[in-house]
């Protein structure tokens, strides 16, 4: 019914930056909130940055001033500048898409992404 597919991680030198985009396909009517986590070896996820339909953002404190999330609903994609990137952001990230309405079929509920791997170098 719906897809989510991450895209941009790689390996960085520390400073330095990647932008990251998360698309989600199918009959998507809407999607209410689209967020990024993160989860680092024996961490647990953690909400990154999130964004509302109308383009209401928020940010996890270690990443503000750094990392922008930006969300273009013509397309049910969301992306995450990150800037100034540091080896504490290493991670696999993921995004989700909260309260997805399809057409014909209505409210499906929250879909993740498979994750993409960030890793920062010192």
């Amino acid at each position: 019914q719906v897809e989510l597919v991450e895209s941009g991680g790689g390996t960085v030198q520390a400073g330095g930056s990647l932008r990251l985009s998360c698309a989600a396909s199918g009959s998507i009517f809407s999607i209410n909130n689209m967020d990024w986590y993160r989860q680092a070896p024996g961490k647990q996820r953690e909400l990154v940055a999130d964004i509302t339909s109308g383009g209401t953002t928020n940010y996890e404190d270690s990443v503000k001033g750094r990392f922008t999330i930006s969300r273009d609903n013509a397309k049910n994609t969301i992306y995450l500048q990150m800037n100034s990137l540091k080896p504490e952001d290493t991670a696999v990230y993921y995004c989700l898409a909260e309260g997805i309405v399809l057409r014909g079929l209505g409210h499906v509920g929250d879909y993740w992404g498979q994750g993409t791997q960030v890793t920062v170098s010192s």
